[in-house]
């Protein structure tokens, strides 16, 4: 079971020990409004190219700048546990800004990872992750595994 860390500057140490200890940290970001097979697979992936995976999930208030009227449907705080309850995952933070960039410069993870839908010059702390040794996998999506779509599901519910 992996652990939610209150905070970046705790991530920050415990991601530098982790690299100290010789291990490949891997980070990915979201905002798994829904957790889904598409979640699961994805993290499952991410996981296994390296030995540490951090998730940094994104807060209430900036899935609701980013997504659809009424997101997030589930709290961050319950997002936040879901994902760490995940034998994929080490640990979890919330962030509260828009985009991650932020956090990656802070913790300049061996391997970022986002889905293969992001083109690579799109995907924030690309540079940062690069610049420092480390690389950028994007990772297939599940066909017709998405949050978007369970929800558009759920509204034609008789």
């Amino acid at each position: 079971m992996g652990t939610i860390v209150p905070d970046r500057e705790r991530l920050r140490a415990i991601v530098d020990r982790e690299k100290a200890a010789g291990r490949t940290v891997v980070f990915t970001n979201g905002c798994f409004d829904i957790l889904h097979v598409g979640h699961v697979r994805y993290l499952a992936a991410a996981r296994a190219l390296g030995d540490v995976l951090v998730v940094g999930v994104n807060s209430d208030a900036s899935v609701s700048r980013i997504k659809a009227k009424g997101r997030p449907v589930v709290p961050e705080s319950e997002r936040a546990e879901v994902l760490a309850s995940l034998a994929a995952v080490d640990y979890v933070i919330l962030f509260p800004e828009d985009d991650p960039g932020a956090l990656i410069g802070s913790l300049v993870p061996h391997v970022l990872v986002k889905g293969a839908d992001w083109p690579e010059d799109k995907i924030i702390g690309a540079d940062t992750v690069k610049k420092a040794g480390g690389h950028v996998e994007r990772i297939p999506l599940a066909p017709g595994a998405s949050t978007t779509s369970i929800i558009e599901r759920i509204r034609k519910l008789p």
